[in-house]
């Protein structure tokens, strides 16, 4: 579990609030889905902010996503880029420029059960439908505000609820674009990400998802036996 929220850890009072009744709440939901049905590539950048329960100040770092339907996604932080995520296939890279050091991570039926149940935390903004989302989250509450609705979420995995309980989403009301997340790790740590410079179903290139480790990198696979 530690190994698990370290990995994530790498990559992330309001006013005028109103709650939304049940119903209102699925309207909402609904209208999301159906927006996501037309997403097929997306890219921004954004501001990561890290609150840890060790540091008096937060960490605070820029980058960049691509990602692109159904799963392939690259996460690049800091500037320049210190790491990058970088998920395709059945394979998770996370890799660190300067240092020539990577982490290989199966995501396929090979994976480990647990970390099965926690990589959909990583792309609980984009769900391709209601049902892969009700069977992964339990909606704890709908706000709406500032021209944002805000979900709170809990992962319905028991191994996942016990390395993050929590995890916000924010979205735009007017096309329910994806304008930040926000995950809440069990001892208290968070890690923010607000979304700028959002492009819907930009070109993008398809190798940007791959990676074939250069001679010099080191590279290491945790759930190795």
């Amino acid at each position: 579990m530690k190994m698990i929220r370290q990995l994530f850890l790498a990559l992330g009072i309001l006013s005028g609030l109103h709650s939304l009744r049940a119903a209102d709440a699925d309207a909402v939901l609904d209208a999301w889905f159906a927006a996501q049905s037309r997403l097929h590539t997306w890219s921004a950048d954004f501001v990561q902010t890290r609150a840890l329960k060790t540091l008096t100040q937060p960490l605070v770092a820029r980058g960049h996503i691509d990602f692109a339907m159904p799963k392939d996604f690259r996460w690049e932080i800091g500037r320049p880029v210190q790491t990058i995520a970088l998920g395709h296939g059945d394979e998770l890279f996370v890799i660190y420029p300067r240092l020539k050091r990577a982490e290989r991570y199966p995501l396929g039926a090979d994976a480990p059960a647990e970390w099965r149940d926690t990589m959909p935390l990583l792309q609980a903004g984009f769900p391709r439908n209601r049902r892969e989302f009700d069977a992964q989250f339990q909606m704890v509450s709908l706000i709406g505000t500032n021209g944002e609705w805000q979900l709170s979420l809990q992962p319905k995995s028991v191994f996942a609820r016990r390395m993050m309980p929590e995890l916000h989403i924010g979205l735009a009301t007017n096309d329910f674009s994806l304008t930040s997340t926000e995950l809440v790790f069990v001892d208290g740590s968070r890690m923010r990400n607000d979304f700028t410079n959002a492009v819907l179903n930009p070109a993008l290139d398809e190798k940007s998802f791959e990676w074939t480790p250069p001679a010099d990198f080191k590279v290491t696979s945790p759930f190795a036996k």
